[in-house]
């Protein structure tokens, strides 16, 4: 979830919206002149087509400025509203499946700049337990996605597959032990029902060492971020802290499946995202 389209998409914004404001000042008002200039009959006859061509109306403007309103209409709400993005990996399982499409609310974090991610109007804070799509702080171009576990100012524990947030351990509870059949990761995996901070996911644990332990201290305007697969998820544990410029919104629905190319689509797993 690696070419970054909400730039293409920006830049394709400025371009369609400079030939469409170019052409309602050069090009629009002496169409208008001349459809004033003929009978009611004659304004008839001409296709909208035709009318947009007169004036000498170059082809290249009135094909470019054609797109404006389609791509203005989708990058402001995939700017502002929400945002579709696809599972590529392993590391949300058994949350969110590989290939489902999910949603990404927009304003939930701030309304924000595009590309630059900056803030303009704050509404809420990311909160524990959030399912969180942002972008990879080693890479901003590439969009990552994890459950966030530390706000600013926690203290983080994860050792022998316990997870402890500021000295409180977070419960988990047993509730299957799966065979390598069930599992994408192709190895044995125990489920369990996690409760963090109120919020109850299932989260994986493999029956193979912990990888990468310790203790972080989350600093302020930071956030600390884990993957459900817990022992195959690279996360913050790896490469470090989320600085909250880089948050882009709240993951909530899967309103897709689709393995690959060619696969048929399906619904199996629409559902809010917990």
């Amino acid at each position: 979830m690696g070419f970054d389209f909400e730039l293409i998409l920006a830049i394709a914004f400025l371009i369609t919206g400079v030939f469409w404001v170019y052409d309602r000042i050069v090009f629009a008002p002496k169409r208008k002149r001349l459809l004033a200039g003929m009978d009611q009959a004659a304004q008839k006859a001409l296709s909208k087509a035709a009318k947009e061509r007169l004036a000498d109306t170059p082809t290249l403007v009135l094909e470019v400025k054609s797109y404006f309103v389609i791509i203005a209409v989708i990058f402001g709400l995939r700017s502002f509203v929400v945002e579709p993005f696809q599972i590529p990996s392993g590391s949300m399982l058994p949350t969110l499946q590989i290939g489902d499409f999910i949603l990404v609310n927009k304003f939930d974090y701030g309304l924000r700049l595009p590309v630059t991610n900056t803030t303009l109007i704050p509404t809420s804070e990311p909160k524990r337990g959030d399912v969180v799509v942002f972008k990879y702080p080693l890479d901003p171009s590439l969009n990552y996605i994890k459950r966030l576990v530390g706000l600013p100012g926690d203290k983080i524990r994860y050792r022998n597959k316990v997870l402890t947030v500021n000295g409180q351990q977070v419960s988990k509870a047993f509730l299957a032990a799966l065979p390598i059949s069930l599992n994408p990761n192709e190895e044995p995996v125990t489920l369990f029902k996690e409760n963090l901070g109120g919020v109850e996911h299932d989260i994986y644990n493999s029956n193979r060492n912990t990888p990468h332990e310790g203790d972080w201290v989350v600093p302020e305007g930071h956030y600390f971020v884990m993957g459900d697969n817990r022992d195959n998820s690279a996360d913050s544990r790896f490469w470090g802290f989320v600085p909250e410029a880089n948050m882009k919104g709240r993951a909530f629905y899967v309103w897709l499946h689709w393995d690959d190319f060619f696969s048929i689509p399906s619904f199996k797993n629409n559902g809010l995202i917990e």
